[in-house]
C-alpha cells in the first residue's frame, strides 16, 4: 500500500527517535503537521519559529537526540535561521523540514518562493530537496542519518506538491544511530608521550566542550602530569566540578588563574577545545592538540602535534604512557589562586550598602536556592558572564547559552526545549532585559504548552554588555537604553507568576518563592546599572577607553553615570 510523501516523512523522523517538532502550522506544511498528530511525535506550538530551532537545539544538546522544527513555505522556514546557526555551531542534531511552494512553480519568483539551498547551504551538515515522490524516505533518512552523524543540523526542503504525493516505491531504508569510538593510532599516542614525558615542569590542561563524558580519565591524565585544569566555558559543567585541580576559564569572561595556566604553560595539552581568541593562547609553549574535528587542529593556533580522536578513549589509551610527576609547585599556585578568586568573587556577591542589588548578588541567590541538578540557560551578554562565573556546577547541572554564535534572546526559547524534554526538572532562563523582549512571546508559550520554566529578568534598562563594550572604547554610551516596561506584571497579564523586585532586603525571599512556584514563573530584578564585567587581563587599549569615557562623560554632564561605575565596581 503506498503511502503519501508526509506520512514517510513523519514516519522516519519518528525511526530515527526524534520527540518533539517544534514550528507554526500553516499552508505548505499543514498535510506533514497532520501525520505529526496521528505519530509519536509531540508538536510544540512555539510563537516565533526562531523560538523553536532555539528550543530544538537546546533539547538536542542535552539529550544527544535528533530533534526537529518544521516551517511552512517563505517566511516560515525562513525564521529557523538565526537558531539553527547556533545549533549548527553547538554540534546539536536538529533536522529542519522546510516545505515549499509547490514544484511546477520553482523558478518563477512565486509568491513566497525561497531558496532555502542557498541560504541554509553554508550553515547545515545537510541541505537537499526531496524531488520525486520515490526519494522521500531516501532522502529522509540521509537527512536524519548525516545530522546524527556529523552532529549538525541537516535541512530536508519538501515542496507540497511532493508532500501530498503517494509514493509507489518506498524502499525501506533505516537511520543507524551507532557512536563510533575513535582515538589516535600507538604510533601518534607514543608521540604525545614522548612531548608530555619531557614537557618540563609547567604542563596544563585546557579542556573544551569536547570533554564531556571523559571527566575521570582527564582528571587521571592530569594527576600523572601534574597538571592544572582550566576549561572553556562550554565545558564549564564538564570539567569544573569534583577537581581538585580545577583553575577555571581563561578568555574575555574568564579569571586570572586560568589565563596564567595558559599563557605561562610551558607545553599544554589542548582536549576538544576549539578556543577562538588567539591573545589567550601560549606564545612559547609546546602545544599538543586532541579533537574529534580534524578541521579544528591548529586552526586557531599553531600546534605542534594535532591528532584526530575523542577525548575519553584517546585519555584512556595515553595515561599508561604517561611517566608519573612529581613538582606540583606550578599546579598548586593556580589552584590555590582560583580559590582565592572564587572567595572574593563570592565577598562581593552581597546586597550593596546602598539597599540595591548587583547582578551578581541575584546570580548567588539562585546558585544557592536552585535545585541540585537544576538546567540554566543565559542570554548573551552580561547574564552569560555571570552564569559562568557564579553558578556552581556539580555534575548533575547543565548550563547553555549562545557562546559561539553570541545571539540575543536565546535563554528563554532555550529553556523552552530543555524544560519540554526534562519536564519534572528544574529550569532557569536567566534572561537580559533586551534579550527577553526580543522574543517576549514566547512568555505565552510556556503557558501553552505548560512549561514550568522560572524567567529571571536581569533588569538594567539597557544592553549592559554593549553599553560596556562602547566605554571601553572611550566612547559614550549610544543606543543601548531600554524603555522597559514592568516585566512582573506584563508576566500575570500573560498567565504566568510574576513579581518585580527593586530592594535587596526583599530579594532572597522573592528568589525563593519564585523558585518553588509549581507553573512557569517570571521574577524581574532591577540590578545596579554600572556594574562592569571584568576580564582576567586589563589591556592597556581598554584601560585608556575606560579613562576616555570617564572625561567625556563628566565634560558632558554625565559625572553621576561615573561616580556610580565607580561605587558599583569598588
Amino acid at each position: 500500500m503506498s503511502k503519501k510523501v508526509a506520512e514517510i516523512i513523519v514516519d522516519t523522523l519518528a525511526s530515527a527517535g526524534v520527540k518533539h517538532c517544534y514550528g507554526i502550522v500553516g499552508d505548505t506544511l499543514n498535510l506533514i503537521a497532520h501525520h505529526i498528530n496521528e505519530s509519536d511525535i509531540e508538536w510544540v506550538h512555539v510563537r516565533h519559529e526562531e523560538a523553536g530551532a532555539f528550543a530544538a537545539e537546546a533539547e538536542a544538546m542535552l539529550t544527544g537526540n535528533l530533534t526537529a522544527v518544521a516551517g511552512s513555505c517563505g517566511p516560515g522556514s525562513l525564521h529557523f535561521i538565526n537558531g539553527l546557526v547556533d545549533a549548527n555551531r553547538n554540534r546539536a542534531p536538529v533536522i529542519l523540514i522546510a516545505t515549499q511552494v509547490a514544484s511546477e512553480e520553482l523558478g518563477f519568483n512565486f509568491p513566497q518562493e525561497v531558496d532555502f539551498k542557498a541560504i541554509y547551504g553554508s550553515c547545515s551538515v545537510f541541505c537537499d530537496m526531496i524531488i520525486t515522490p520515490e526519494q522521500a524516505r531516501r532522502k529522509t533518512v540521509i537527512a536524519c542519518q548525516t545530522a546524527i552523524a556529523k552532529r549538525g543540523v541537516a535541512v530536508l526542503i519538501v515542496p507540497v506538491d511532493i508532500a501530498h504525493a503517494n509514493a509507489s516505491d518506498d524502499v525501506p531504508y533505516s537511520v543507524h544511530t551507532n557512536v563510533p569510538e575513535v582515538r589516535p593510532s600507538d604510533a601518534d599516542l607514543d608521540r604525545v608521550a614522548d612531548i608530555l614525558n619531557s614537557g618540563g615542569d609547567k604542563i596544563a590542561i585546557y579542556g573544551g566542550s569536547g570533554c564531556r563524558g571523559a571527566h575521570a580519565e582527564i582528571l587521571a591524565v592530569a594527576e600523572r602530569l601534574k597538571a592544572p585544569i582550566a576549561h572553556t566555558s562550554r565545558a564549564k559543567d564538564a570539567l569544573e566540578h569534583d577537581n581538585p585541580y580545577n583553575v577555571g576559564m581563561t578568555g574575555i569572561i574568564g579569571g586570572e588563574a586560568g589565563y596564567l595556566a595558559v599563557s605561562e604553560c610551558e607545553t599544554l595539552l589542548l582536549l576538544g577545545a576549539d578556543f577562538a581568541w588567539r591573545q589567550f593562547y601560549p606564545e612559547k609553549a609546546r602545544i599538543v592538540q586532541i579533537d574529534l574535528a580534524p578541521d579544528h587542529l591548529g586552526r586557531r593556533h599553531p600546534v605542534t602535534l594535532g591528532l584526530v580522536g575523542d577525548i575519553k578513549s584517546t585519555m584512556e589509551a595515553l595515561l599508561p604512557r604517561l611517566k608519573p610527576r612529581t613538582s606540583t609547585e606550578f599546579r598548586d599556585k593556580l589552584v590555590e589562586r582560583h580559590a582565592s578568586a572564587l572567595e572574593t568573587h563570592r565577598s562581593k556577591a552581597v546586597a550593596s550598602n546602598r539597599g540595591t542589588i548587583p547582578p551578581i548578588y541575584l546570580t548567588e541567590l539562585i546558585n544557592r536556592h536552585a535545585a541540585s541538578d537544576a538546567l540554566f540557560c543565559a542570554d548573551d551578554g552580561t547574564p552569560t558572564v555571570w552564569l559562568y562565573r557564579h553558578i556552581d556546577t556539580n555534575g548533575k547541572r547543565r548550563v547553555f547559552s549562545s557562546l559561539l554564535h553570541g545571539t540575543m534572546a536565546a535563554a528563554l526559547p532555550m529553556s523552552m526545549g530543555l524544560q519540554k524534554c526534562q519536564p519534572g526538572r528544574q529550569v532557569i532562563s536567566m534572561s537580559g532585559d533586551g534579550g527577553l523582549a526580543m522574543l517576549f512571546g514566547e512568555l505565552m508559550t510556556l503557558v501553552q504548552e505548560k512549561l514550568a520554566v522560572k524567567v529571571v529578568v536581569f533588569d538594567n534598562g539597557k544592553l549592559g554588555f554593549i553599553d560596556i563594550e562602547q566605554k571601553s572604547e572611550g566612547m559614550l554610551p549610544l543606543y543601548t537604553g531600554l524603555q522597559n516596561p514592568d516585566f512582573g506584571k506584563v508576566a500575570e497579564a500573560i498567565g504566568l507568576w510574576g513579581r518585580t523586585v527593586t530592594k535587596a532586603d526583599e530579594l532572597e525571599e522573592a528568589v525563593m518563592t519564585w523558585l518553588k512556584e509549581p507553573g512557569p514563573a517570571l521574577l524581574n530584578v532591577k540590578v545596579d546599572t554600572m556594574t562592569l564585567v571584568m576580564p582576567p587581563k586589563i589591556e592597556w587599549g581598554s584601560a585608556y577607553g575606560m579613562v576616555l569615557y570617564s572625561a567625556k562623560a563628566m565634560l558632558q554632564g554625565q559625572s553621576a553615570d561615573v561616580f556610580a561605575m565607580i561605587r558599583e565596581n569598588l
